[in-house]
């Protein structure tokens, strides 16, 4: 069997999107399997730039086909949007696009719930785009699902009794102004003739795939510490972006998934709240975040910067079975004069090489460096790996060593081109 899993391995914006668009050229199907818009995955195609929220990153590759699985929470807006951005530029979606009939769908209330959380008194950071609160619907099992537009008198019902709580939780706890119902209806409605040819039974497709031998690259969103059950709760998002995600994302078995792409910055970023150990709040920091253009593709929001956790990234690929690393934006480390990786924790006095999720914990974690050269050189124009000055070889060659998995490819520059190969054709 030919499945292989891309997940961000650290806390998201990893560059999960430049490597499925370049490795989805070799193969069939490219299948997102859960977040919803609250994820940007750019793409650099010559002088235009794409940025996707839903949409696989493989649909720039004409022979593929793209899969929405029922993992994914669906925002209608932002889908219709993202179809019409792709149809305007030349992307033809006819035949390229399956939905799932069981994915579930964000709803006006969700994305007004979500900001009203925000405003609250446990902020947790949240993108405000509907993503935890259609995921509580879904474990509540109030959720509203593709397959139900299919039947708008199910729609109807399912959309009054939901408002109907919803709005008392808006008007009476938040004291914010109702939505209306009549419009939702009817919104929905249109929304089903809008994406009806693109609805599928995408498991079954999958399956069947999969076994006629077909090759299938199961694309994650946001980063292994962000899972809600192995990140650093509650500070996470609301699903698994791990890569046993996929599994229950897509409706395939895990005894098909062949290997694991972990996809990390030669840095470490993060967005929102949360403990993070390596953090440079000092001019270092901001060189990383101007030099790397370290702001949301999402939200625009400037994103928290700090050297490469080796602890952390151990701990996300132990959980995912990595397989295999790609390293990006190594450029962005250009001139600096050295350059540090986080290879332990000191705690109370004691040395800790364990990545710890307990959030009291991991905000007394102090980290313990190893300190590298750096290199002066703008490394952007290289085609080669060895082309490459030295200390930046010996950078990549001591990640590698100090994670215990192997780095197959290492990206300089957001272009597709700008991807470089340490030893020779990867193993994929």
């Amino acid at each position: 069997m030919s499945v292989r899993v891309v997940v961000g391995a650290q806390w998201g914006d990893e560059g999960k999107g430049k490597l499925v668009d370049i490795l989805s050229r070799d193969v069939d199907i490219v299948a997102r399997y859960q977040g919803g818009a609250n994820a940007g995955h750019t793409i650099e195609i010559g002088d235009q730039k794409y940025v996707l929220h839903l949409i696989p990153s493989g649909i720039f590759n004409e022979h593929i086909i793209t899969v929405i699985g029922n993992g994914v929470v669906i925002d209608p807006v932002a889908l219709l949007e993202e179809i019409r951005f792709l149809e305007e530029h030349g992307v033809s979606l006819k035949g390229r696009l399956k939905i799932s009939h069981n994915a579930h769908l964000i709803m006006p209330y969700h994305k007004l719930l979500d900001s009203l959380y925000e405003k609250g008194q446990r902020p947790i950071g949240t993108t405000g785009r509907g993503i935890g609160p259609a995921y509580y619907d879904k474990a509540a099992r109030v959720g509203i699902r593709i397959v139900d537009l299919l039947d708008h008198d199910i729609l109807e019902s399912r959309i009054r009794q939901n408002l109907e709580d919803k709005n008392r939780i808006i008007s009476k706890v938040y004291d914010s102004e109702e939505l209306d119902v009549e419009h939702m209806i009817e919104e929905y409605k249109r929304f089903d003739e809008q994406i009806d040819e693109y609805v599928a039974d995408t498991a079954h497709f999958l399956n069947h795939s999969i076994r006629d031998g077909k090759k299938v690259m199961c694309e994650g969103a946001q980063g292994a510490l962000l899972d809600i059950d192995h990140g650093t709760y509650p500070y996470v998002t609301s699903s698994s972006p791990i890569s046993g995600g996929a599994t229950t994302g897509l409706g395939i078995p895990p005894t098909a998934i062949s290997t694991v792409v972990g996809v990390m910055k030669a840095y470490t970023t993060r967005v929102g709240l949360g403990p993070f150990p390596t953090e440079l709040n000092d001019e270092v920091g901001d060189q990383l975040r101007v030099a790397g253009h370290e702001f949301g593709s999402t939200t625009g929001r400037p994103r928290r910067c700090g050297w490469f956790d080796a602890v952390a990234m151990q701990y996300s690929a132990m959980l995912n079975g990595i397989t295999s690393c790609c390293m990006t934006k190594l450029d962005v480390l250009s001139g600096l004069d050295e350059i540090k990786i986080c290879v332990a924790y000191e705690y109370d006095g004691k040395r800790s090489d364990h990545f710890q999720t307990n959030l009291k914990t991991l905000e007394r974690m102090q980290p313990v460096y190893e300190s590298f050269p750096g290199w002066s050189e703008d490394i952007t124009s290289a085609t080669t790996y060895d082309a490459l000055p030295d200390a930046a070889q010996s950078y990549v060659k001591a990640v590698e060593e100090i994670i215990g998995t192997r780095i197959e490819c290492v990206s300089v520059g957001p272009e597709r081109s700008q991807i470089l190969f340490p030893g020779g054709t990867p193993r994929w």
